[in-house]
Parts: structure tokens; C-alpha cells; sequence
């Protein structure tokens, strides 16, 4: 099962392809209920794994222990990774893809923003001088054998912003990201500059982006479409209400009704990845 050549594949049926942030195996699990493809979010790492806002403490083995565990439990998801600015150095961008790839991963996006970095959708983010981050791609694409590769910048000034779209689309990169876009007319700009290249929107809940449907998107020319919180911030909202709630009945549980989530219901889904690895190990026959 060749991965990145599924996600190529995918991106090429036309429509917009969906891929959903998760943070945890077991947003994982339930993310897998519902949509073919998974978006390994900086944020939501950062968040779950350290405890820590996204602003550069991820380390590249995390990641990868990460990733390796996802593709044991979902073999056939698509699994994009953000690998930030591929952990600065461009030696350590290269190793990164070559272990991601080896282990399954579908493809990786680079940024190009410096340190001290940030998430794409708040104030404060700088970019590497273009020829820097030129030269860091190009050789994370000599470095990847077939692994999908997403060009990404974090540039602010409107100018800025179309030069670069418009040099990464030269690129051998395959997809073009320009994240914290914040209009549907900056949508139509970028896609008018990159040409033919595959184009990706990032949409994450009170960010600088506008709230789009799939249809919306395909129609504005965005191949795929990664929503890089939802698990998480669902995640924050029901614990802290389930939390709040059982404060409120002096620590009683809530009454058991056929609409709840308790043991076996868990249980039930956390024993899918097991079969479903099982199923792609049995032997043909």
C-alpha cells in the first residue's frame, strides 16, 4: 500500500479533499469514524504531548513516534504531518522525511517562517529570507523518494504573500499553502498565481481564515482542506463541561442512557485498531 501515492491520488479525483486534525490516538480513533484522512496539527500536539502552546517545542522523534503509531492503528488513512520548519535545521528536515516516508506517512508541509515561530493564525510570525527557505525545500524534495511535499508560507504583506505563492508553485513541490489567508478573494489571488499547482486551506476555529464549506472550496479551486482543531477544541469544551457538571451533583456521575459514551462503547472503539491492522497483515488467500 503505497501512501503518498493514494494522497496523490485523491487530491488529482477533483473536489476537495478533507483531512482531519488530530492530536491523541484517540481523537485518531474517533476521527477514523468519519473521514478518510488525517492531519497530523502542530498545534494540536503541541497541545496534547507537552502541554504547550505552538510556538516551537515540538521535537522531530515525538513526531515521528507519533506518526508510527497512527499508521499501525489506521493503515489506510491518509496521513499528512506538519513538520513546521522542518525543525530548523535543513539536515534534520531531511532526516525527518526520510523517516516519516519510511514509516508511512502520506506527505509533510514546510514552512517557511524563522524562529521564534508561531501557529499560522496568530500575530507575530516572521519568514526566512526566500532563498533560505528555497533551499531547505529543495532539499527535502531531493531527500523524499514519492512523499507528498507541501510548500507553505507564513508571509503577511499582500505582495509578499502572491511572490512567494507564485515562486513555490515553480517549485517541485506539490501542493501550495498559504496559511491565515483571511478572505475568499485572497483565495481566488493565490489560486490565480500558482497556476495549475494543487492548492490546500487551512481552516481553524476563531482563526484569521474564513469559515468555508467543501463545495465552497472546490469551487474557489482548493484541492485540499485541512481543519487542523476540531477534535481538540471539541475535546476542550466537552471536558471542561463534563467536568463542570460533575462538580455541580457533588461528584455523581451522570445517569447512563442509551445516548451515553461509557465502557463499552470505548472499548468498542479502541478494539477497531486492532482488527484493522490485522486485516491488512492477513495474508491473501
Amino acid at each position: 500500500m503505497h501512501h503518498p501515492i493514494r494522497l496523490r491520488d485523491a487530491i488529482a479525483e477533483g473536489g476537495t479533499t478533507p483531512l482531519i486534525g488530530v492530536f491523541d490516538m484517540f481523537s485518531a480513533s474517533v476521527a477514523a469514524q468519519h473521514y478518510d484522512g488525517m492531519f497530523v496539527s502542530g498545534f494540536g500536539f503541541a497541545a496534547s504531548y507537552y502541554g504547550l502552546p505552538d510556538i516551537g517545542y515540538i521535537a522531530w522523534p515525538d513526531i515521528v513516534a507519533f506518526v508510527q503509531r497512527l499508521r499501525l492503528a489506521f493503515p489506510r488513512q491518509h496521513l499528512l504531518v506538519d513538520i513546521d520548519d522542518g525543525y530548523v535545521d535543513p539536515e534534520t528536515a531531511c532526516h525527518v522525511v526520510q523517516h516519516l516516508e519510511a514509516i508511512g506517512a502520506s506527505g509533510v508541509i514546510l514552512e517557511d517562517q524563522q524562529r521564534p515561530r508561531r501557529c499560522g493564525h496568530v500575530d507575530g510570525k516572521q519568514v526566512l529570507p526566500l532563498e533560505a527557505y528555497l533551499e531547505k525545500l529543495d532539499m527535502v524534495l531531493a531527500a523524499r523518494r514519492d512523499l507528498v511535499v507541501v510548500a507553505r508560507t507564513d508571509a503577511t504583506e499582500e505582495r509578499e504573500i502572491l511572490r512567494r505563492a507564485e515562486v513555490l508553485a515553480a517549485t517541485d513541490a506539490d501542493v501550495i499553502l498559504v496559511d491565515g489567508v483571511r478572505s475568499v478573494d485572497w483565495i481566488r489571488k493565490v489560486r490565480a498565481v500558482i497556476g495549475d499547482k494543487p492548492l490546500l486551506f487551512n481552516q481553524i476555529a476563531g482563526g484569521k481564515s474564513p469559515r468555508l464549506s467543501l463545495p465552497e472550496l472546490t469551487d474557489l479551486g482548493v484541492d485540499v482542506a485541512i481543519y487542523s482543531t476540531p477534535c481538540l477544541f471539541a475535546a476542550h469544551s466537552a471536558i471542561d463541561q463534563a467536568l463542570t457538571d460533575l462538580k455541580k451533583t457533588d461528584g455523581r456521575l451522570p445517569e447512563f442512557t442509551t445516548d451515553s459514551i461509557g465502557v463499552a462503547e470505548s472499548l468498542a472503539l479502541l478494539e477497531k485498531n486492532i482488527s484493522r491492522r490485522h486485516r491488512v497483515a492477513a495474508p491473501a488467500g
